[in-house]
């Protein structure tokens, strides 16, 4: 992988900004370059698109505290597993 190549794990880092169109051009065409090559980062992506279409309409007070709780300990465990 060249120095410039983005990994997997970038991709994940850098998606919301992505999807926002918040990239900087160059992180964009490295972006870019890599779902082009990468079936499984560009399916991660198009679930992204998906899932933040289905919950932008989705309010806190839409949740049960419950669901609320689980969702935020989801989070909290994704961030502790996460590498570096």
């Amino acid at each position: 992988m060249a120095e410039s190549d983005l990994s997997c794990v970038e991709l994940v880092e850098f998606v919301n900004d992505y999807l926002d169109e918040a990239l900087p051009p160059a992180e964009r065409v490295r972006f870019d370059e890599h779902l082009e090559e990468c079936d499984g980062c560009r399916n991660y992506v198009e679930q992204m698109r998906i899932t933040i279409g289905l919950t932008g309409r989705l309010r806190v007070s839409d949740l049960s505290e419950s669901a609320r709780a689980d969702l935020i300990a989801a989070f909290r465990g994704f961030r502790a597993n996460s590498p570096g």
